[in-house]
């Protein structure tokens, strides 16, 4: 029977070649930052502890600015999505900067979602590799680029949940185009993660999908900072020694580190949050049809299409002015302008209906 190889084996032999060429980089156990010699803490004020733990890593985590918190905030997350590792960065964009620029090269195809993120789109140029950028959700689209020759390697990369349309791909299929073209399924899932899916572990989650390569944020539904890399021990071990927006910045600060762990942590043992978020949607979502206005997608971003940019500043403006913090995004930031809406659980329902009230008055007073 033919065997097909795993679209990520070619890390352990890559590994393999910097172990044998004595550039392979380990992880160390944490360093006492006072007895470093290698750190950049230059007036020692990393390693004074506040309530929430010691506020800067001091270095790069090759150098000296890998800590405890660090190792038992991956430990958190990679038990949390059943992955076997995690890597945290310090923002989503350094993750997907680093992640893709890392794994993706010259003579690779990235088929890339036409509305993914910049910091997708930003990799995936760093990267080298040829990319063919698909239509919104287009399943067969992406199967018609992974059946093009390439000589490399292939990666589909996308977002689980867009957060300007609220909109999700069919990961699923996607999962089964990578499989027929033996190509790797890269998933940012930054906006569903603490609220979607089985416990708010996302969208991959929910469709009973594994991507080969999971990215999330804290700064998010975690409220911290930071963000991170998801997958096997080899992916994690690879992005260690090659994901430059890792090995050349500093470490996540300590503090945040705890702060995101305890969050993910409390996301995971009260659901009650993510329900709140999820009901406080569907009473904004239902408040805007009845005046007549109709947000596209589903979840917890509730964008209101107004595709006059003069108009969807008006209304920004005339909420604003009625104590409601409704920005409007615009082109180039998105095809059609906007106002992107946006529940928590911190919301009540009193919160929800001033709203309402508000957009209400605000329709009424400046006509199409």
């Amino acid at each position: 029977m033919f065997h097909v190889k795993h679209p990520l084996s070619f890390l352990d032999d890559a590994l393999a070649d910097l172990a044998r060429a004595g550039l392979l980089r380990q992880r160390r156990a944490p360093v006492d930052l006072a007895r470093s010699f290698c750190s950049n803490d230059y007036l020692g004020l990393a390693s004074e502890i506040s309530p929430a733990g010691a506020a800067g890593a001091g270095a790069s985590r090759l150098i000296a600015g890998e800590r405890d918190e660090h190792l038992a905030l991956e430990l958190e997350v990679a038990a949390w999505l059943k992955a076997p590792a995690a890597l945290a960065f310090t923002s989503g964009y350094a993750a997907n900067v680093g992640a893709i620029a890392a794994l993706a090269g010259a003579g690779d195809r990235i088929v890339s979602d036409a509305l993914n993120h910049a910091s997708i789109v930003d990799g995936a140029r760093l990267s080298r590799a040829e990319v063919v950028v698909t239509p919104h959700l287009d399943v067969e689209a992406v199967e018609r680029a992974l059946a093009l020759p390439c000589r490399g390697r292939q990666w589909v990369v996308t977002e689980s949940y867009f957060s300007m349309d609220a909109d999700a791909p069919d990961l699923r299929s996607l999962r089964r185009a990578c499989d027929a073209a033996n190509a790797a399924l890269y998933v940012d899932e930054a906006h569903a993660l603490g609220v979607l899916g089985p416990g708010g572990r996302g969208l991959a989650a929910e469709q009973e999908v594994t991507p080969d390569i999971t990215v999330g944020t804290f700064g998010k539904a975690f409220g911290a900072g930071g963000a991170f890399v998801a997958g096997s021990d080899s992916l994690v071990r690879w992005l260690w020694n090659r994901a430059r927006s890792f090995v050349f910045s500093t470490g996540l600060s300590p503090q945040l580190a705890a702060a995101a762990r305890l969050n993910v942590a409390r996301a995971q043992g009260d659901p009650s949050l993510a329900a709140r978020t999820l009901q406080n949607a569907s009473r904004l979502r239902d408040g805007l049809a009845a005046i007549g206005i109709v947000p596209l997608g589903f979840g917890h971003i509730v964008p209101w299409l107004e595709a006059d940019t003069g108009r969807a500043l008006a209304l920004s403006a005339a909420l604003a002015e009625r104590g409601q913090h409704v920005l409007a995004v615009r082109p180039p930031t998105v095809p059609t302008s906007r106002l992107r809406l946006a529940v928590t659980a911190a919301h009540g329902d009193h919160d929800i209906d001033a709203l309402l009230r508000a957009v209400a008055e605000c329709v009424a007073c400046l006509p199409r």
